[in-house]
């Protein structure tokens, strides 16, 4: 198979607070486990490119595409919510990151790769239409998708195995059929938002704190094998969180670096039945940089 991998130098320029867990430091751990890999060299490598303003708001509100722009600072940080700032290379750091996602869609739908993995930051599932939060300005997930939608496919599927619910993935297609979205998450946790919601096209898998290997692993078979049967779609989006690894610190599930396999290996399974295999993952959550690195890695390995 043929493994797109897409990253950009300047996400890395990317820093909020002193000591934020959302460091550049994740990237730089990823791409030493990868360097390390017998399989590196296999990859097919692309440097993101950073998509217009006009790309941005085919999913967020004018106005809130006009807040971000002009609130990029010249120097210092700009909040965004108590937990996501801005410095002067956030902005385009995260129109690399969506754009990365818009290339890979256009790759993997023209057949001219399998799959991809948009090692990219800052992330983007809990950014909601009109609001950035939870370390998130635009939600390049939901770009990708509609980039997906726009150019040919009928259907589509978003796979959220982060440890925190995608809450902006499902506010955004909430009301969109043509979009599946599945999503794992420690519950009762942040942020608290459209966990609840009842849609035919919104598949919620909550997790108790403490699920372990056995648990998350039926949870999904569960929920999604059923959800992806039904909607049958023609791209399967992923976004790969893996911060619900026992060593991560901001939450408190108990997964292993073999779960990553095993949930990628699942979701290549379904899109290989499905779609001829079509899948593009970006990165999402994970804040210890080993268990991030080792995580990512087997990821990537699988979807290779």
């Amino acid at each position: 198979m043929t493994t797109l991998f897409i990253t950009h130098e300047d996400c890395r320029l990317h820093e909020m607070v002193e000591g934020h867990p959302e460091s550049p430091g994740r990237l730089e751990a990823i791409d030493i486990a990868l360097r390390s890999a017998p399989w590196y060299n296999q990859l097919t490598h692309f440097s993101a490119t950073p998509i217009s303003r006009e790309q941005v708001a085919a999913i967020h509100s004018r106005s809130y595409v006009d807040d971000i722009w002009h609130a990029q600072p010249g120097d210092g940080l700009t909040r965004i919510d108590p937990d996501t700032s801005m410095n002067r290379h956030s902005l385009r750091a995260a129109r690399l990151a969506a754009g990365a996602g818009i290339y890979a869609v256009q790759e993997v739908m023209n057949a001219r790769a399998n799959n991809a993995f948009c090692a990219v930051r800052p992330p983007g599932h809990h950014a909601e239409s009109l609001i950035g939060m939870g370390f998130c300005l635009f939600n390049s997930i939901a770009l990708a998708a509609e980039q997906a939608l726009q150019t040919g496919a009928e259907r589509v599927a978003i796979l959220d195995f982060d440890v925190h619910h995608g809450n902006g993935t499902v506010e955004i297609f909430l009301d969109r059929p043509e979009v599946l979205v599945c999503s794992s998450f420690q519950h009762p946790f942040y942020p608290g938002r459209f966990d609840d919601v009842e849609r035919p096209n919104i598949c919620l898998t909550p997790l108790a704190e403490g699920t372990d290997s056995s648990e998350f692993r039926t949870a999904i078979e569960r929920d999604w094998s059923k959800a992806l049967q039904q909607h049958r779609p023609d791209l399967v989006l992923i976004s790969a969180g893996f911060d619900a690894h026992r060593e991560d610190p901001l939450a408190g599930c108990n997964l292993e670096d073999e779960d990553y396999s095993w949930v990628t290996g699942f979701i290549r399974d379904q899109a290989l039945a499905l779609c001829d295999g079509r899948i593009v993952s970006m990165l999402e959550g994970g804040y210890n940089l080993d268990a991030l690195a080792r995580s990512a890695a087997r990821h990537v390995e699988a979807l290779l």
